[in-house]
């Protein structure tokens, strides 16, 4: 930062880059995430072995599995990403676009006219 004093003004001039590797990680992570939870939830319609696999607790059936594995790609994906581009400078607005994406996908695979063309019903 430089700081120059010319008759009675003060102008001041930043010349660092803002690293936007952290909030890259953490867009992309959520994509991640949200993917993950419409994936099992397809996923669970499909085959009776994932639902089955999926049902962590009886009175809610396999939807606590299905949101713990998306919350666990979430949080794994956000610690690998977060590592890898804490310092850099990544494009934001590409990283952005990709992460709407995702969640896009995502969202749209929990809704029933869209898993049950793949569940065959």
């Amino acid at each position: 930062m430089a700081v120059t004093q010319l008759s009675g003004q003060v102008t001041v001039k930043t010349s660092e880059k803002v690293a936007t590797g952290v909030a890259s990680a953490a867009f992309l992570s959520g994509g991640i995430g949200v993917l993950v939870i419409g994936l099992m939830v397809t996923g669970a319609e499909m085959s009776e072995g994932l639902k089955n696999a999926l049902n962590w607790w009886n009175p809610a059936g396999p939807l606590v599995g299905k949101t713990l594995v998306g919350i666990l790609a979430w949080l794994i994906s956000w610690g690998v990403l977060h590592a890898a581009w804490k310092d850099k400078e990544t494009d934001f607005g590409k990283t952005f676009t990709i992460s709407l994406i995702l969640i896009g996908l995502g969202f749209l695979l929990t809704f029933p006219p869209i898993f049950e063309i793949f569940a065959g019903g």
